[in-house]
């Protein structure tokens, strides 16, 4: 233990020092890594990580996260906005926490959800599901949309079943349902055959056939992503209807990620399959207050659905992390309260944020067409998928993997505009059909997306210089 100790400290004098040569700190780095995996191998098994972790350690977030801070980039990569929460949300928080304010909103609140967010939450997809939402039974708030994916995953998968996910597919679906024991089966949304080319996520289309393969008596659980991350396709009644069908054939439970409900764009529909007949009893939705009110970082998401299912979440959430923050809870709830009594009015933060957002998401589009990248242009969500191959950009120096994954880190390292690459959203089998694609954010402020416009202009004028 000595040893690792003068290691770790020799480490971090390196990587903090701006007088040492890079070869120093390579080396340092190097040494300390390879004492590390030295212990795990003598490690005794009683020491070891649990064996549902295996293969699991690797995340797209922990890297190119980490490189877009190192290089300064403008992060187009990451899903956050970079402006302020609306007020209704900013104020009640400082309302809150203001001096002489209810000193129990510093304490611990109801364990599945604050009164006053669950009866706010209730009220409102009760008028979004047309039927009666019940506040204590119906409702669970989590630390995030992540807790509720966790608990809706966790606390009905049972090892050997079998989970459908359709790609692409939000990250932590797949190691998701490997901690649960559970065996997930892919189906990729395709492209259709376009002589002109693919250029709206409605080209995207789910084979039915191929779907209605997957489906077999050891299904538990379907999970649906609509509007979809990173593709940003907005799932149409009918094809909400097929997946229905399948579900209740098959006795399957149906995990409706929904976090970007308000997102929607050129007067498309969004339908919840809840709604759908006789799935309200089979459905799990979930929901995300940071995606609703644009403050990602205050982590509070909520799962809806029938009372069979969600007290399973929340005996699974008793045992974790017990209860959510409750000055957020309050404010979240106050938030919903407000654009609640103003649904469907102009002002309503649930229609201004996909007003600004659409023209966000054109002026991104036109950028990219301008520098010769093929933008996919979404129906919902605030992510932008486009096609790079026919730059010819040699990114062969550029790290092991996959082709998008040196295409990020050429354009963080050499253009300091940071994406993600999207074959991290597809299973092993299926990266390929994720490999032509990377993904822009456009939920930036519009002085965020014209920097970085600036940098990719002058990238695409270097290619054809």
């Amino acid at each position: 233990m000595p040893r690792l100790a003068s290691l770790q400290s020799l480490y971090r004098l390196c990587r903090s020092s701006s007088y040492l040569p890079v070869a120093s700190v390579t080396q340092a780095s190097s040494c300390y890594q390879q004492h590390i995996r030295s212990l795990e191998t003598m490690a005794s098994d009683k020491l070891k990580a649990a064996e549902h972790l295996k293969g699991l350690e690797g995340s797209v977030w922990v890297e190119f996260v980490k490189l877009a801070t190192e290089e300064k980039a403008i992060n187009l990569g990451q899903g956050f906005p970079d402006f302020a929460p609306p007020n209704s949300v900013t104020q009640a928080l400082t309302e809150i926490i203001a001096p002489g304010s209810n000193p129990l909103m510093s304490q611990y609140t109801r364990s599945y959800g604050h009164a006053r967010l669950v009866n706010a939450i209730a009220a409102m997809y009760t008028k979004f599901m047309g039927r009666e939402v019940d506040p204590m039974t119906g409702v669970l708030v989590s630390v995030g949309a992540y807790g509720s994916l966790y608990y809706a995953i966790n606390s009905h998968v049972n090892p050997g079943d079998e989970v459908i996910i359709i790609e692409p597919f939000f990250d932590c679906y797949e190691p998701m349902v490997r901690m649960a024991r559970g065996v997930p089966r892919f189906i990729a949304l395709k492209p259709t055959n376009k002589t002109e080319g693919v250029t709206s996520t409605k080209d995207f289309t789910l084979d039915i056939n191929e779907l209605r393969g997957l489906f077999n008596s050891k299904t538990k659980a379907i999970i649906v992503n609509n509007p979809n991350n990173p593709l940003g396709k907005l799932f149409t009644r009918e094809e909400l209807t097929e997946i229905a069908d399948l579900c209740k054939e098959h006795d399957v439970i149906c995990i409706s990620d929904e976090v970007y409900e308000h997102l929607v764009y050129d007067d498309n529909k969004f339908t919840r399959i809840a709604t759908l007949p006789d799935m309200w009893d089979r459905t799990i939705t979930v929901c995300s207050a940071g995606k609703i009110f644009s403050a990602t970082g205050w982590k509070l998401g909520w799962s809806i659905g029938p009372q069979h299912l969600i007290k399973n979440c929340q005996t699974l959430h008793q045992n974790c992390v017990y209860t959510c923050p409750t000055l957020i809870q309050e404010a979240v709830a106050r938030g919903l309260e407000i654009e609640f009594s103003r649904l469907g009015q102009p002002e309503c933060y649930f229609l201004e944020l996909p007003r600004e957002l659409q023209e966000k998401r054109d002026k991104m589009a036109k950028i990219l067409r301008e520098c010769n990248l093929t933008p996919i242009i979404p129906d919902g969500g605030y992510f932008m998928m486009a096609q790079y191959g026919h730059l010819g950009v040699d990114v062969s120096q550029y790290g092991d993997g996959p082709q998008d994954y040196k295409m990020v880190r050429y354009l963080t390292k050499t253009q300091g505009v940071a994406t993600i690459p999207c074959s991290a959203f597809y299973s092993a089998d299926h990266k390929s059909l994720g490999e032509p694609y990377i993904r822009f954010c456009f939920i930036k402020d519009d002085c965020t997306i014209d920097k970085a416009a600036e940098k990719l202009k002058a990238f695409s004028k270097s290619l054809k210089a």
